[in-house]
């Protein structure tokens, strides 16, 4: 939720931050409209209860004579209060309604437009160049008996899939190899719930325009998530955090689920838009002032494990309407995939400022004593769609696959992956 202050003080700002989304500005008014009647209720409302109080005291100290005409002023006086109350409540309901529309005001410097409008801000490594036909992920997976896709849609139907021997043991090591520098980088790791109450999901602004993509089990009023950002944001919801020695940071690895609803036929061959996979996702709580370095932090830690992999990728600047109400500004590391003649998303890592606080309650106390929002960050360290990458770029004309030395403690020292007898 965006700050009400803000708001009232800065509607321009927000108005600018809308257009840019290609979202409504006109929610905006009707916030600002909504905040205009919460605000005069709210004061209706004490006002008639302080008139109450004061009213008690007179009751109180009253002659028994003058009592009786006094406590008839007082309950007809109660009964205005309770309508008021009720009043004020409605008004905060509407408001909270209409600035629920509003997405996250956006960062100076992002982008605006839609997906294709994002800035390049910075390559690395050299786009891979091979002296053979190379081959695809899947048609490599199959070869080292990496990955299962027929097996997958007999048991569970399209874009699901096996890892099986190496593909099983390639993720785990890439999973292994990020919790250890997660570990490193001084981050808590965390098995996180992939079922979420309703309050969680939405509080993390995830129930909005892209509500369709979330599996919902309407029997038990829960979610599966498509990221542990959604239960490491509900982690710390309702609570109070001390922030006086720093972040907190944590790394939740977890199964992640997505319907893929509106991707229609896209990305169908192979795995790299599937309805389940393995997520680590680096997620922080930090003051306000510092989410932006934290964001350029959670980057670097991104950019080191890709190159480690020596995998091709450039960091991009994604724009307003591809953000996503929660995000203030993200930024994508896509990796150069060779056979699709093009860089694929490997990683999202977004600042949600103090959107999601706002909406899940998590504060600090600041040095006034009083709490304030949080700032949330999130992002991904390692993701069974890396294989992809890391299959493709790697392999040889004989349809092996070499292993980034980086990789290798966690394979037991393996080399190289040989096709499959």
């Amino acid at each position: 939720m965006i700050d009400p202050v803000l708001l009232r003080e800065n509607p321009d700002l927000i108005k600018r931050s809308q257009a840019a989304r290609g979202a409504s500005v006109e929610a905006v008014d009707r916030a600002l409209e909504a905040d205009t009647e919460r605000r005069a209720s709210i004061r209706a409302f004490e006002d008639l209860r302080a008139s109450q109080n004061q009213f008690g005291k007179r009751v109180a100290s009253a002659p028994a004579a003058e009592k009786k005409a006094l406590v008839a002023e007082a309950q007809a006086l109660a009964a205005q209060v309770k309508v008021a109350g009720v009043a004020a409540g409605d008004a905060e309901t509407a408001f909270t309604s209409v600035v629920r529309t509003i997405a996250n005001p956006i960062i100076d410097g992002v982008p605006a437009g839609g997906e294709d409008n994002f800035l390049t801000l910075r390559t690395h490594g050299e786009i891979p160049v091979f002296d053979f036909e190379p081959r695809d992920h899947l048609e490599l997976g199959e070869l080292l008996g990496a990955i299962d896709m027929a097996r997958g849609a007999k048991v569970s139907g399209s874009r699901f899939y096996f890892l099986k021997g190496i593909g099983a043991r390639l993720e785990i090591a890439l999973m292994n190899m990020a919790l250890d520098r997660a570990l490193a980088a001084g981050f808590i790791p965390l098995i996180t719930p992939t079922l979420v109450r309703p309050e969680i999901m939405d509080g993390t602004g995830f129930l909005g325009e892209h509500a369709d993509e979330i599996y919902y089990l309407p029997a038990d009023e829960l979610y599966l998530t498509g990221t542990s950002e959604v239960a490491l944001a509900g982690y710390h919801s309702d609570e109070i955090l001390d922030l006086a020695d720093g972040p907190l940071r944590y790394a939740g690895w977890s199964t992640c689920y997505r319907r893929e609803a509106g991707s229609g036929g896209k990305d169908t061959r192979g795995i790299i838009r599937v309805h389940q996979f393995n997520k680590l996702e680096m997620f922080t709580y930090v003051l306000p002032e510092n989410a932006e370095t934290e964001h350029e932090r959670l980057v670097a830690l991104q950019e080191d494990m890709l190159q480690s992999l020596g995998l091709s990728y450039r960091v991009i600047d994604v724009a307003a309407g591809d953000l996503g109400s929660s995000a203030a500004r993200k930024f994508d590391i896509e990796a150069w995939v060779p056979t699709q003649n093009a860089y694929r998303e490997l990683t999202s890592t977004s600042n949600c400022t103090t959107y999601q606080a706002r909406r899940l309650d998590i504060r600090y106390r600041t040095n006034s004593g009083k709490t304030a929002p949080v700032a949330t960050l999130n992002g991904t360290l390692a993701t069974t769609r890396w294989i992809v990458a890391m299959l493709e770029t790697h392999q040889q004309a004989d349809g092996s696959v070499l292993i980034p030395e980086a990789l290798r403690p966690w394979l037991g020292g393996l080399t190289v992956i040989e096709p499959a007898p």
